[in-house]
């Protein structure tokens, strides 16, 4: 089992987090990001900067019963499909029976911001939703240690 984070958009306090518990979980931890981001790990890969390039490259990194944290559906989407477990920042799991409105949503709303649209972006990040995060990902990494 691995750990790869999509550091393209992974908030620092979530990261923070993610390494210490894959640190104290034994799990290779890989972060992934494209050459616009200056990230600090050890096993750091650095991808061009296509809009999609990282995600290609963390779905080839991907394996069954690995952990992907990412805020991209359709990167965890693809993972799902992969057989590999998904997670957001904020401690959302993604999970394949709710999948399909999720990314049925994505394009709604992309379709809505293109026609000139406006849709509420993030809300401000909280100490709960890192203690949240942390929470989920030690649970997802307890579970996938079961099987």
């Amino acid at each position: 089992m691995k750990l790869i984070i999509d550091a393209d958009a992974c908030p620092r306090g979530a990261f923070e987090r993610a390494a210490a518990i894959a640190a104290r979980a034994g799990i290779e931890l890989l972060t992934v990001a494209n050459f616009n981001h200056e990230i600090i790990s050890a096993n750091h890969i650095v991808t061009g900067g296509d809009p999609q390039e990282a995600d290609i490259r963390i779905i080839n990194l991907s394996e069954a019963g690995d952990l992907i944290v990412t805020q991209d559906i359709g990167l965890a989407a693809m993972a799902l499909g992969k057989r590999a477990r998904a997670i957001s920042p904020s401690g959302f799991e993604y999970r394949q029976e709710t999948m399909d409105a999720s990314l049925e949503e994505r394009e709604l709303k992309a379709r809505y911001r293109r026609s000139g649209g406006r849709t509420k972006g993030p809300h401000k990040r909280a100490k709960e939703d890192d203690e949240r995060f942390a929470k989920e990902l030690e649970r997802m990494i307890s579970e996938a240690k079961e099987i």
